[in-house]
């Protein structure tokens, strides 16, 4: 890494008065507002299109899953733009005024008549046509580009508030990530039941009041992030992390036919006298030595950008090389999720709904397993995780990987109990059609996959953050809702690809998924098989979790100073054991001479 790049890094001195829970909190307002309508919608949409738009079964399904699919593939631009161009907290003012604007464009057409279907539906279509068409899907455009930009920079914003390498801001670090998520699912509670109340009743006419209020909460909350603007730390954009992956990438195919050298002491790293500004370092790792060529210093060169690459540099690549397979094996349990938004909602609708003379939403199920969240988050953050710190050693408690395996053990559970649940409501229906059975039913699967999500969202966003290199976090913390993008994605190809496949082997000759009737299809058959793939793929999982090494911060460098001893990382730890980590060494100072606190106060800690 040259002198050039280091003045980019995230500065670990603090700044008196910024960062810490009085900056996350405007982050934690924001969160609350905004996902108050996007969650609405999420699980709300799927019938918007079928009863008010006149989708069928499979389309309504697929175009909600193909609009979240690429609302979290998209978040990926906002963590690269935030990483190498605009800062974090102006990329999400950027994005957040492009959803807002989305919003208010579902609001028109949800309330003008000439841009809506003739009711009733006189015949199932698959999409909207001409100019209704076109501003539909404009606006579906808009509401993905804006959502998906701001979640790719939002959660590393508030990640920056803390410096992982002071001890009592890792234990805030760590915290950070579970009010995050309790703020989401706050406002998400909100949204199930009033913004979908008021949406679907009398019998989907408000849909633009439900609209309303998402684009009023998405404003209200952007504004409160623009008011926390005197309070956050914000990290300076370090240059393209495309361009120094490409750099390592071409470097090492280059040097190629060079031989190792004998110890990795000898690839070239940036000496410390040499930088100006404090740098974590990476230390060297064993996998992908091919990838070391690119740190090897021929003869007679001159250390330069596109000739040599820094071991830190290299190790940076290692590093995201690594996280893929964590990515490729959490994809499957974010299709699980996709049938809760879809499949299970229209279920519900069909079910009866009367809680008492009160009349549920079926889309407001949901709202169950949400209030068990809110309940269990701060549990989880005030006594589960002290308690096992204290015996693990570990600042979050256990390792984000553990975290995430046991979420993906709970959503094979929950797609085994849609199964049953669907089997005990086709037979009710079937059998008496007048007398369904009640909505609540379905509390035990949405149950079961809210408690997944609390452990795996939460993990992966961790994991990605503490894992990532210094000028890629943004980037690497979208990996998570890539992860997301990818699982709505492939819950579209399933629907069509199962739906085509059983339609030529099943005596009936029609798809397990066909027509608007679900007591005449085989939907359970599809959970099962679901839940059969969500246990192949978790022992998929322990796989890459075990074989995962974790990034090992060397040492901080500065030029002014001496070199700071500092403890060697033991974040090395394996899935399935105790991680090591988290002690304060602020005594480091004491070996390190005149370092300052910044250089020398480097928390041995694991990941």
């Amino acid at each position: 890494m040259g002198e050039e790049d280091a003045e980019h890094f995230y500065n670990p001195l603090k700044i008196k008065g910024k960062g810490g829970f009085k900056a996350t909190s405007f982050i934690y307002a924001l969160l609350a507002l905004e996902n108050m309508g996007f969650v609405a919608n999420m699980v709300s949409l799927v019938i918007y299109f079928s009863y008010r738009l006149c989708f069928d079964v499979a389309p309504a399904a697929n175009t909600l899953t193909n609009l979240m699919g690429s609302t979290f593939l998209l978040s990926i631009l906002g963590g690269f733009i935030s990483d190498t161009y605009i800062n974090r907290f102006k990329t999400c003012l950027i994005f957040g005024t492009i959803e807002v604007v989305a919003c208010a464009m579902m609001t028109y057409q949800a309330h003008n008549p000439n841009l809506l279907p003739k009711e009733p539906c006189s015949k199932a279509v698959t999409g909207l046509e001409g100019g209704m068409g076109f501003y539909f899907y404009s606006s579906l455009c808009l509401l993905a580009v804006g959502v998906g930009g701001v979640r790719g920079a939002l959660p590393a914003l508030g990640a920056d508030q803390f410096d992982a390498r002071d001890p009592k801001e890792a234990k805030g670090l760590a915290s950070y990530f579970n009010w995050l998520m309790l703020s989401t699912v706050s406002g998400a509670l909100l949204g199930v039941t009033v913004i979908v109340w008021v949406a679907t009743n009398p019998n989907n006419k408000n849909w633009w009041i439900g609209f309303l209020i998402t684009t009023t909460g998405a404003f209200l909350g952007y504004t409160c992030l623009a008011f926390g603007s005197p309070f956050y730390r914000i990290q300076v954009p370090g240059g393209s992390p495309l361009v120094r992956i490409a750099e390592v990438i071409v470097v090492a195919t280059k040097n190629r036919g060079l031989s190792p050298p004998e110890s990795h002491s000898e690839l070239y790293e940036i000496n410390e006298k040499d930088a100006e500004f404090a740098e974590a370092k990476i230390a060297h790792t064993e996998q992908f030595r091919w990838l070391d060529k690119a740190a090897i210093l021929p003869e007679n060169t001159d250390p330069r950008q596109w000739k040599v690459c820094t071991v830190t540099q290299v190790e940076e690549v290692k590093v995201l090389t690594r996280m893929l397979p964590i990515i490729g094996s959490t994809i499957i349990m974010n299709t699980c999720m996709a049938q809760l938004q879809t499949f299970s909602v229209e279920q519900g609708y069909i079910m009866n709904p009367h809680l008492g003379s009160f009349k549920v939403p079926a889309a407001s199920i949901p709202a169950i397993p949400l209030l068990f969240m809110v309940i269990l988050i701060p549990i989880y953050d005030r006594v589960f995780v002290p308690f096992v710190r204290k015996l693990t050693g570990h600042p979050f408690g256990i390792t984000q990987l553990q975290r995430v395996g046991v979420g993906l053990v709970l959503s094979a559970l929950s797609m085994a109990a849609a199964a049953l649940i669907e089997v005990k409501r086709k037979h009710y229906s079937l059998n008496n059609p007048s007398k369904s059975i009640s909505l609540f039913w379905l509390s035990f699967q949405y149950g079961i996959f809210g408690i997944a999500d609390m452990f795996t969202l939460v993990g992966l966003l961790e994991f990605f953050y503490k894992e990532a290199p210094a000028g890629m976090k943004a980037l690497s913390t979208s990996f998570t809702w890539i992860s997301l993008s990818f699982g709505y994605f492939l819950s579209s190809i399933f629907v069509e690809v199962i739906n085509s496949v059983t339609q030529k082997i099943t005596p009936s000759r029609q798809g397990w998924l066909h027509g608007k009737l679900l007591d005449y299809n085989n939907l359970n058959l599809f959970y099962w098989f679901l839940s059969i793939l969500s246990v192949l793929n978790f022992f998929n999982y322990l796989y890459w979790a075990n074989w995962y090494k974790y990034k090992k911060d060397d040492k901080l460098i500065k030029a002014t100073t001496d070199e700071a001893a500092a403890p060697q990382s033991m974040s090395g730890v394996p899935f399935l054991k105790a991680a090591a980590a988290g002690e304060d060494v602020s005594k480091a100072s004491e070996n390190g001479g005149g370092a300052t606190p910044g250089a020398a106060e480097v928390s041995k800690e694991g990941n």
